[in-house]
C-alpha cells in the first residue's frame, strides 16, 4: 500500500492505526504531523515493577508517557485502538531472544502483560523542520539510525542494560539551536546526550547501526545523539525475562496525544 509523505503528514492517529492494523508495516517518521509517536515495552506484570523503576530510575532514555494496566489494550494515548494491532510491527522476546517481528500481537497476547507507553525523539522532530533543521532519515527515507552505547543506565531489579541513543546528522552551526530547541521537550527525551565524536560513546562506526539504518552524514555536519526509547528493548535483552515485547525500532505507536502537550514553554 502507498501512502505519500503528504498524505502519511496528513493523517490522523487513528487513521495511521487503522492501516497499521490492516497489515501496514513501515517506519513512522514523519507520520501524522503534530501528533505525539511513542516506543513500547510490554511486560508480564510479574516483570512490570522492574520496568517501572528501571525508567524512574533512567528518565532520560525511558520517559512514560503512559501505562495500560495488565491485559488492557486501549487507553487515552490511543482511544478506539488496539495496542496488539496498531503499530506496524513488534519485537517478541523470549528470554532475551528474538523470535518474533509479528506485525499482530494477537496470538502473543496475555491477560497479565502491562505495556508501558514511552516518550520518542520522532515527537520534536518537526519543530527542528520548521526552524530549518533537516532530518536525515525523512530525506533519505530510511529509519533513524540507533547505536548502543558504552554508557550503562542504572539498573533496576533485575533489569539492567546499556543506553541505547539515535542519530541525527546537524549542520556544525545549528547544532546549539537543535539542542536548545529538543532541550524544550524533556517528556520525549529532550537535550541530546551527546555531539560530536562518536567514539566518545563507544560507537565504532556510524555506517553499522544497532537498530534502524544508516544515514549520510554530509561535510559540515556533526554526529548529534539523542537517549533512544530502544533502552529498554537493550536491557531486556541483557536480563533475558521470560518474556518482553517491544516495537520493531522506528515502527512507532502513533498516539492521540499533541506533540505541543509535551513542549515546555
Amino acid at each position: 500500500m502507498g501512502v505519500t509523505a503528504l498524505d502519511r503528514a496528513a493523517l490522523s492517529p487513528a487513521e495511521a492505526r487503522a492501516l497499521f492494523r490492516g497489515g501496514l508495516a513501515t517506519p513512522t517518521a514523519g507520520w501524522s504531523s503534530g501528533f505525539t509517536q511513542a516506543n513500547l515495552i510490554i511486560v508480564p506484570k510479574e516483570q512490570a515493577f522492574d520496568v517501572l523503576l528501571f525508567a524512574e530510575r533512567n528518565p532520560k532514555p525511558c520517559p512514560i508517557l503512559g501505562v495500560l494496566e495488565a491485559g488492557q489494550t486501549a487507553g487515552p494515548l490511543l482511544s478506539g485502538g488496539d495496542i496488539r494491532t496498531d503499530v506496524g510491527r513488534y519485537r517478541v522476546y523470549e528470554n532475551g531472544v528474538l523470535v518474533a517481528e509479528p506485525t499482530d500481537l494477537t496470538a502473543w497476547w496475555r491477560d497479565d502483560l502491562v505495556t508501558f507507553i514511552v516518550g520518542c525523539s520522532f515527537t520534536f522532530e518537526a519543530a527542528l523542520q520548521q526552524a530549518g533543521i533537516p532530518i536525515a532519515h525523512i530525506e533519505q527515507g530510511r529509519n533513524v539510525p540507533m547505536y548502543r552505547t558504552n554508557r550503562r543506565c542504572a539498573s533496576a531489579g533485575s533489569m539492567a542494560g546499556p543506553l541505547v541513543v539515535s542519530m541525527r546528522p546537524i549542520r556544525a552551526d545549528r547544532v546549539a539551536d537543535a539542542a536548545r530547541i529538543t532541550a524544550r521537550y524533556p517528556a520525549v527525551h529532550g537535550a541530546p546526550v551527546h555531539s560530536g565524536d562518536p567514539a566518545d560513546l563507544g560507537i565504532r562506526d556510524l555506517a553499522s547501526p544497532d537498530f534502524g539504518d544508516a544515514v549520510t552524514v554530509p561535510d559540515g555536519f556533526v554526529p548529534v545523539f539523542w537517549a533512544c526509547g530502544v533502552t529498554p528493548q537493550a536491557a531486556v535483552m541483557e536480563s533475558r525475562p521470560p518474556l518482553a515485547i517491544g516495537h520493531a525500532p522506528g515502527h512507532m505507536l502513533i498516539t492521540d496525544a499533541r506533540d505541543s502537550d509535551y513542549l515546555v514553554p
